[in-house]
């Protein structure tokens, strides 16, 4: 355990989760650095030391993991339908940089993975239940995993996130409580695909909260990280409750929506002393009272989707992930295309 501050690196830290986790570092006393390629923003705005540049690059990784004690690892192309429009991308993102950085670095590493490893299950799942991937996305994280196996690590496997992270990082609409709560507003109508499939979620900062309390603590290995398992249709109906008169449509099963999993956190209560402090309730609430304010000026923007912001950008991601490219030839790339 360290007693003293740690030089923190957070990489992939201008995103969704590193967003709040990097409020909550910046008085936590420790020395924060984030490492980013802005994929999705065009400026990083917050007063914290900031890098920019893509994990490919190893000759600049390789910099910040000589300065860095501790290791956040968020860097990664996140959610099933994002990682199946560049397959290869995604395994050499979410999985060949984590092997490499495992390999390169012996310090202190928080990596986050997905509750989607255990594909469609019945059940409640525990870190050491059956592992069943139905997804690029998911394989990716489980074979990320076992590269830190032997590491002073923690791998946390969240739930699907919801809610705010902060003021500054742009808010995904492409997960199931925040997309429901905006379309349900702006539409009166809400798309649910089948339905009794269950999900465990996660609020973004409780997820930021987890990863900020054991930077310097001895614990290691898999821990599975939510707030409550909630059938798709149930928290329709929930949704409904906050706006009163929505229509929910169900229409069949697709292929993604057949990830059907509860997990157990009991593991992380007992050792970690984790207990989530905002419920799904309070998300649904945060999210309308956004969607209310005006703030978000065009909720079907592909900016606010993973999947359809990199759709947008099909040819700046093939030629790259044979070989690393400098930052500006990445950003020219993704203006150009």
């Amino acid at each position: 355990m360290h007693d003293y501050p740690m030089n923190v690196l957070v990489v992939g830290g201008a995103g969704y989760v590193g967003g709040a986790l990097t409020d909550l570092l910046a008085g936590g006393g420790h020395h924060v650095r984030v490492f980013d390629a802005l994929l999705y923003e065009e400026c990083y705005r917050k007063p914290v030391d900031f890098v920019f540049g893509d994990i490919r690059d190893r000759e600049a990784l390789i910099e910040q993991l000589r300065w860095a004690d501790c290791v956040v690892w968020l860097a990664a192309l996140v959610g099933d339908a994002a990682c199946a429009l560049h397959p290869e991308v995604s395994r050499c993102i979410n999985q060949g940089m984590v092997r490499w950085m495992s390999e390169s670095f012996d310090g202190r590493i928080l990596f986050l993975s997905t509750c989607s490893v255990y594909g469609a299950q019945n059940g409640l799942l525990h870190e050491t239940s059956r592992t069943a991937p139905l997804s690029v996305y998911a394989e990716t994280k489980l074979e990320a995993e076992s590269y830190l196996a032997d590491k002073d690590a923690i791998i946390f496997r969240l739930g699907t996130l919801f809610g705010i992270g902060d003021p500054f990082a742009r808010i995904r609409l492409d997960l199931v409580v925040n997309a429901l709560t905006v379309r349900a507003r702006q539409h009166g109508r809400v798309t649910v695909f089948g339905g009794e499939q269950y999900r465990p979620l996660l609020h973004v900062r409780d997820a930021a909260r987890a990863i900020a309390e054991n930077l310097a603590t001895r614990h290691r290995g898999v821990f599975n990280l939510a707030t409550e398992n909630v059938r798709i249709i149930d928290l329709a109906e929930r949704v409904r409750d906050y706006i009163p008169g929505v229509l929910i449509e169900r229409v069949g099963t697709t292929y993604e929506d057949a990830r059907n999993y509860r997990v157990s956190t009991e593991k992380a209560e007992e050792i970690l002393g984790f207990t989530a402090e905002l419920s799904v309730d309070e998300g649904i609430d945060e999210i309308r009272r956004l969607a209310d304010s005006g703030r978000i000026k065009d909720i079907d923007n592909p900016r606010y989707s993973n999947k359809g912001f990199l759709s947008l950008y099909n040819t700046h991601l093939d030629p790259l992930y044979q070989q690393p490219v400098s930052p500006s030839e990445f950003v020219v790339r993704r203006v150009a295309a």
